[in-house]
C-alpha cells in the first residue's frame, strides 16, 4: 500500500482534504491530477507504455507521462517532477486545459480526477524509468487514432478519453510553441 497523498478537491479545484492515494482511487474520491503530452518538432506523439507493475493500467499505453501533485505542490511543478522521474525529461510544458473524468479502472479501483493537461515539445529521446515505463514510441496523430479504433484494450482510460480534446486544443494553440 502506497503512501503517497492526493489532494481531494471540490468540483472548483478547491483543496479539501488529502487522503492516501489507493484509498481515494478505492472510494472513486475526486482529487487533482496531471497528464502530460510531450510530442516531437514533427509533432508525433510521444507515448509510454506503463510498467506491467503499477498499480494500475499496467502494460497499457498512455499519455507521456501523469501524476498527483504533491500537497504543497504547484500543477506545473508536478508535471516537470514526473516528466523527469517517468521519462528522464525536460521541456517547456503549457497547461492546455483541465476537465473532470470518472472511469473504473482495474484492481477495483476508480479514476475520479480533476485533470490538468500540459503539453510540450521536445527532439530528445526518453532515459525511462523501467520502474515506471515499459516501452516508449512516437506516433503521429492519424497512427494513434487508428491503432486506438483496432486495439482499444491497449490503452488507459483517460487517455483514450482525452487524446481528442488533446489534438483540437494543441490545434488551437501551437501559437504558443
Amino acid at each position: 500500500m502506497s503512501s503517497d497523498l492526493v489532494i481531494l478537491i471540490d468540483a472548483q479545484d478547491n483543496k479539501i482534504g488529502l487522503m492516501e492515494k489507493i484509498e481515494a482511487h478505492k472510494r472513486a474520491l475526486l482529487h487533482r491530477a496531471i497528464s502530460v503530452f510531450l510530442f516531437n518538432s514533427n509533432g508525433d506523439w510521444l507515448l509510454q507504455k506503463r510498467a506491467i507493475n503499477k498499480y494500475h493500467s499496467g502494460g497499457l499505453w498512455t499519455n507521456t507521462c501523469c501524476t498527483h501533485p504533491l500537497p504543497n505542490e504547484t500543477n506545473l511543478e508536478a508535471a516537470n517532477r514526473r516528466l523527469i522521474q517517468e521519462m528522464g525529461m525536460q521541456s517547456e510544458l503549457h497547461e492546455l486545459f483541465s476537465f473532470i473524468y470518472k472511469e473504473t479502472l482495474d484492481n477495483e479501483l476508480t479514476e475520479h480526477e480533476f485533470d490538468h493537461v500540459f503539453i510540450g515539445v521536445s527532439d530528445f529521446l526518453p532515459r525511462v524509468n523501467p520502474k515506471e515505463v515499459a516501452d516508449y514510441k512516437y506516433t503521429s496523430y492519424n497512427e494513434l487514432i487508428a491503432d486506438i479504433q483496432a486495439n482499444p484494450d491497449n490503452y488507459t482510460v483517460w487517455f483514450k478519453r482525452i487524446v481528442e480534446k488533446v489534438h483540437n486544443q494543441k490545434l488551437k494553440s501551437d501559437a504558443i510553441w
